[in-house]
């Protein structure tokens, strides 16, 4: 068959390309439900779009300052219209996920104010962001106190604990729906919905703030539908639909958002400066083709489980766990592995397909970390990729495809340089 030659020309061999199929027949009825929560979003982000008035002026350019940017302005009605909140921060020089929550933090706390993490320890990036490892500009250097309540054995949050830790300074609260670099679940909306609620039952003031990253419209509904104050993400993920080249964003509470925006131009100019240089259409489109991109990443990640399962190992989500972000951890326990994963994920790419990752000190992280990514955008996680630390349980982090036969290209090359690797057995 033509397709079958095809991928044998992309390297793929037939016993790969059969094994795949065999899995791929099983997970119909999986493909159809993420079809049909991306077409429930799709609808949601049109809907937001046409509510505010969406037009082709909205894609035209500002520099400098950025008085008056309506493109700008309109962008962020709609995310607030999308996620249901007050008030949205949509930015390009808000540049990663981790930058944002850094300003979300730091517009939100004061010296003296605790920040709790019920959720155990954040994402690796945010240790220095807080304090946890030392940092100039840290939180902890402006007197925030940190404090966390670690997850139970099972993954779930320490209710009790919890109880226990939420004090007269507890001003932030800060829960991280996705994995990081753990093999723990990742939080469902429900779930998080729960935690806020038993949160604000014991301080009503606190502010419940959602690191969102790899969970937008996964769901039908967002952590902001549930109690959260603020939602923070990073456009090159799930949001940004693979178009937007940069950007983050901040949803929620109008407060929360005018804090956050003080932090980010500086006190008395907030959301009225920012040009956004001609961006303003690839953030929009890329918004509109989130929901399908994301299902894409989602139908990869489903097959990647899997796969793996099958093979013996241990990933997370498993094969048939109800998914609430794009990732998928595969703990293969030595660093072989992952290397060849990560390198046939590499392999895969359309861009600098012909390069082997290897791991390096990547600043933030505390270990060697390997990154597979020939993305049009560099450090796109939303398109095809793998990363993983390189230290114990050596488990991988798979996640984005901008199409699903991408995705599935991604985890057959994977699957292809185990094999070849002699680290696998078909």
């Amino acid at each position: 068959m033509e397709i079958e030659r095809m991928y044998e020309e992309l390297g793929i061999s037939r016993k790969v390309l059969e094994f795949g199929g065999q899995i791929e027949a099983d997970l119909k009825s999986r493909f159809e439900e993420i079809d049909k929560n991306a077409e429930y979003n799709q609808m949601k982000v049109i809907k937001a779009m046409q509510e505010n008035r969406v037009s082709d002026i909205h894609f035209a350019a500002t520099t400098g300052y950025g008085y008056n940017d309506l493109g700008r302005d309109t962008l962020e009605a709609v995310y607030a219209s999308v996620f249901h909140t007050e008030s949205a921060l949509v930015r390009p020089n808000l540049i990663s996920g981790t930058h944002a929550l850094s300003v979300a933090l730091s517009g939100n706390l004061r010296p003296g104010d605790e920040l709790l993490s019920p959720a155990g320890k954040p994402y690796d990036t945010l240790e220095e962001v807080i304090g946890i490892r030392e940092s100039t500009g840290s939180l902890k250097e402006y007197g925030v106190v940190y404090r966390q309540v670690d997850l139970l054995g099972d993954g779930t949050f320490d209710y009790d604990s919890i109880a226990k830790a939420v004090n007269e300074k507890t001003r932030l609260v800060t829960i991280q729906r996705s994995k990081g670099y753990d093999t723990r679940p990742t939080f469902s909306v429900a779930q998080i919905g729960e935690l806020i609620a038993f949160i604000k039952k014991i301080k009503p003031e606190v502010i419940c703030m959602v690191d969102n990253c790899y969970g937008e419209f996964v769901e039908r509904i967002e952590p902001s539908d549930v109690g959260a104050d603020m939602i923070v993400g990073s456009l090159i993920k799930n949001p940004g639909g693979g178009l937007a080249p940069i950007g983050g964003y901040i949803a929620g509470k109008a407060e929360c958002i005018e804090r956050s925006s003080y932090r980010l131009s500086a006190p008395g100019l907030g959301k009225e400066v920012g040009a956004s240089l001609g961006l303003n259409q690839s953030f929009y489109q890329g918004l509109f083709l989130s929901p399908t991109v994301v299902a894409g990443a989602l139908k990869g990640a489903v097959f990647a489980a899997n796969i793996y399962e099958k093979l013996g190992f241990p990933v997370v989500p498993d094969a048939n766990q109800s998914r609430h972000d794009i990732i998928q951890a595969v703990t293969f326990g030595n660093p072989e592995g992952v290397i060849a994963f990560c390198q046939g994920i590499q392999a895969a790419a359309p861009v600098d397909s012909f390069v082997a990752p290897e791991p390096w000190d990547m600043p933030g992280y505390d270990a060697p970390v390997i990154m597979a990514a020939g993305a049009f955008v560099q450090g796109s996680s939303i398109e095809l990729s793998a990363d993983a630390p390189i230290k114990p349980p050596y488990a991988v982090y798979f996640q984005g495809g901008l199409t699903w036969y991408h995705a599935k290209l991604g985890i057959l090359m994977s699957l292809q340089k185990l094999l070849e690797a002699g680290l696998v057995v078909l």
